[in-house]
């Protein structure tokens, strides 16, 4: 296998890291099963019950770039998905916490097992209540993979912060991610490129937690204004966006003055208080930063991964059947009017 480089440290204009005292370790995990629950129906916001592909399992047809709504899924995590299932000393699921915990978006993961063995690929994500870590490969890798192959992890960014700014709280990234991103102080702020920005009375499942290194919180898409107002429908996997009025530097709350940068990891979601994943980044108060709209700023992009798809607007599932199900009915009484 070919030597894996150490990130170079992250350096700019006037955004100094500490990136050299950082440590690399490995963490590792085999690829996750899909898991259903005894019944086979999520019962939506609207009290429509519905089976749909979640969580889990390699998945061919979605990769980070693409649209993370318009899909009929329910937290679908794109290309695949790794937890660890090993018992350490009766430590419970402690090496999936420390999977969970040290991976960072833009580490490098290896195959380490399987027919795809030696293939490479980065993280995207991480999903809490499932607890998994997500993984981008190539597609003909991923044809090549199965369920329970072993993926390693170059785990690299835990313990990152920006030296001379120390109210911009840095978890989950990597320095790669942060220099790919072109992030620089510009007059005393943080100016960063984003492709939505969300108030976070939008925020639902996973507020009230008290750290934001496990996992993610979703976005709610319940709200047909707001959803077209904040233009929703046209995130993706792995778009960068910032959520206003959030405070993220110790768990996940509501808090006026602040902001929180981050990237989607996972699809939308028909049930109550769920919606495409969040996962933070950079926390800090509002007035240290400049959003810049920007429809390029995807991770896909940023981590020479692919190009991301242009955005395209949909609805969510539930509006989207009953968007259907009004023009079934003006078609049945424009028929039956003119029979």
């Amino acid at each position: 296998m070919k030597h894996m480089p150490l990130p170079r440290p992250v350096s700019g204009r006037g955004l100094a890291t500490n990136a050299r005292e950082l440590v690399m370790i490995t963490v590792a995990g085999e690829i996750a099963p899909p898991l259903e629950k005894a019944g086979p129906y999520r019962i939506g916001q609207d009290g429509v019950p519905r089976v749909l592909p979640g969580t889990g399992g390699i998945v061919l047809s979605h990769r980070v770039g693409d649209p993370c709504v318009g899909l009929a899924a329910d937290h679908v995590e794109p290309a695949v998905s790794i937890r660890s299932d090993r018992r350490a000393g009766g430590a419970g699921d402690a090496a999936n916490q420390a999977l969970q915990t040290f991976s960072c978006v833009g580490n490098f993961a290896v195959v380490m097992s399987g027919r795809a063995i030696g293939k490479k690929g980065v993280v995207t994500g991480k999903h809490g209540g499932i607890d998994n870590v997500l993984v981008d490969f190539p597609v003909e890798d991923m044809r090549r993979m199965a369920i329970g192959d072993r993926v390693q992890i170059y785990a690299y960014g835990i313990g990152l912060r920006f030296t001379e700014h120390p109210d911009l709280h840095v978890f989950n990234a990597s320095p790669r991610l942060l220099d790919r991103w072109g992030l620089h102080i510009d007059h005393g702020r943080l100016k960063a490129r984003v492709t939505h920005i969300v108030p976070a009375r939008l925020m639902g499942s996973g507020l009230g937690k008290n750290n934001v290194v496990k996992g993610d919180y979703d976005i709610q898409m319940s709200d047909p204004a707001a959803a077209k107002r904040h233009r929703l429908g046209t995130l993706r996997f792995g778009d960068l966006i910032a959520v206003i009025d959030a405070d993220n530097r110790f768990g996940r709350s509501h808090a006026e003055g602040w902001t929180t940068l981050g990237v989607i990891i996972h699809s939308e979601s028909t049930v109550a208080g769920h919606g495409p994943g969040f996962v933070s980044l950079i926390s800090g108060p509002a007035r240290r930063f400049e959003l810049v709209r920007d429809e390029r700023a995807n991770i896909a992009n940023y981590l020479n991964i692919r190009p991301a798809r242009s955005p395209v607007d949909q609805l969510w599932l539930p509006a989207r059947e009953t968007a259907e199900r009004r023009r079934a009915e003006r078609h049945a009484q424009f028929a039956g009017d003119g029979s």
